[in-house]
């Protein structure tokens, strides 16, 4: 992180003691290193899921982000009660109870396991973007800099790390179950209980992220409204943000952000990577998906200074992505030798470049631009990237491979038209007010 900001340490002066600024990097750090050992091993179970659980794998997984949808437009409302540290350390509860139900994988172990993770994905994902958010302004605003380089620095480092994921997850994977295992109850129970063990490590740490004074101070205050109150006042919640005109504008480029993931999961790798090298290709593939994602992510990230340098950087990802879904539209055949294993591996380093783009930059877009409503914000942002991703998985055995590329590649353009409308109204806006 930022090398200017010395070690949180108290000064004196004279007789007089001076606390120097506290360093929220040391919370950043946490934070990430908890959300990278909780989902490298949800990610690498949900990659199995459809391999180890056939049928029941996929309607668990569309039951999770229908949950996951639903549970995101209340998700605001509860974190706001329960804090985001709270909302984070809960939220991982149903990550460790879904891995542990691929222990003893039954119709009444993976549904309920499956529905009350969606809920808890809703609730640990707005925790996330508020607290990360709520921490950068107070860095900035404690050590005198600019907010929106360090929204864009932490966010690079959190995205960063959690793309690792993929790659950490699948070579485990590929450790344990390297001889085929996969199909065989010793080789996956042995896999899930490794999970089971990281998932346990994470959720420890992050109970050691520090709350923020900001947020406990908004907490206090809102916990005296009553619960009956925010209730009661949860429609409003849920529609107030779409009655802003930069959410509408934005709201595409959410959907996007989730239909491109679902796409690699559910479509990538089951009709570009498998035909050309091979189930076991897949971990290889996902391996360079997750390290371009990393690597770009913490490039965006400290990149990011304002809404100009996002709407170059968010441009330059959907162009890389746009490109990929117009090869295999147009030109793309699965072919033999080196190039054959070549290509489905550099359309899985563009559309991680992609990936890491998006994560990065909506995320900063939506702290820079909601800074009154951030829960809302976030929650805005998980309901429609779980609906796409719901949508994705629910419709990918009725509609063709090239029937979804031509969904993607309209996605991404449309996306982009409505982001850059965006950019150029609020620009047009700022400009107007500062010559006013």
């Amino acid at each position: 992180m930022d090398s200017r900001v010395d070690e949180e340490a108290p000064l004196v002066v004279g007789d007089r003691k001076v606390e120097q600024p506290k360093n929220y990097t040391r919370d950043v750090h946490i934070l990430s290193i908890s959300f990278l050992l909780v989902f490298l091993a949800y990610g690498a179970a949900q990659n199995l899921e459809t391999t180890i659980n056939k049928d029941l794998g996929t309607i668990s997984l569309g039951i999770l982000y229908v949950s996951f949808m639903f549970c995101s437009m209340v998700a605001s409302l509860v974190v706001r009660l329960m804090g985001s540290k709270n909302a984070l350390v809960l939220g991982t509860s149903g990550y460790w109870l879904f891995v542990a139900a691929n222990l003893k994988p039954s119709w009444f172990t993976m549904v309920p396991a499956s529905l009350y993770l969606g809920f808890s994905s809703s609730i640990i994902w707005v925790g996330q973007g508020t607290y990360l958010t709520s921490v950068a302004r107070s860095h900035a605003r404690d050590h005198n800099l600019h907010e929106g380089p360090v929204i864009g620095i932490f966010n690079g480092e959190f995205w960063a790390m959690f793309a690792c994921h993929q790659l950490f997850g699948n070579l485990v994977t590929l450790a344990l179950l390297r001889d085929g295992k996969e199909g065989s109850t010793s080789g996956t129970t042995l896999l899930m209980v490794v999970f089971l063990f990281s998932m346990t490590l994470g959720i420890i740490l992050m109970c050691f992220i520090r709350k923020n004074e900001v947020e406990d101070g908004k907490e206090a205050k809102g916990s005296s409204v009553g619960f009956y109150d925010s209730v009661v006042s949860l429609p409003r919640m849920i529609i107030t943000p779409l009655l802003n005109k930069r959410m509408v504008l934005i709201v595409p480029l959410l959907a996007y952000s989730g239909l491109q993931q679902a796409f690699v999961w559910a479509e990538f790798t089951k009709d570009v990577v498998t035909p050309a090298i091979g189930v076991s290709g897949v971990g290889g593939a996902m391996a360079v998906y997750g390290a371009l994602d990393a690597v770009c992510s913490i490039t965006a990230g400290r990149f990011t200074s304002g809404l100009s340098s996002i709407t170059f950087i968010v441009s330059g990802g959907a162009v890389a992505q746009a490109f990929v879904f117009l090869w295999l539209l147009l030109g793309y055949r699965v072919t033999s030798g080196a190039l054959g294993t070549a290509y489905p591996l550099l359309m899985a380093a563009l559309l991680g470049i992609g990936d890491g783009v998006l994560n990065t930059q909506i995320s900063a877009l939506l702290a820079l631009l909601f800074k009154d409503d951030t829960e809302g914000a976030f929650a805005q942002l998980k309901v429609w990237q779980s609906g796409a991703i719901a949508v994705v998985f629910f419709l990918s055995p009725y509609i063709t491979m090239q029937a979804m590329v031509v969904v993607m590649l309209a996605g991404v353009c449309f996306s982009l038209l409505s982001f850059l409308t965006l950019s150029v109204w609020v620009e047009k806006v700022f400009f107007h007010g500062q010559n006013q």
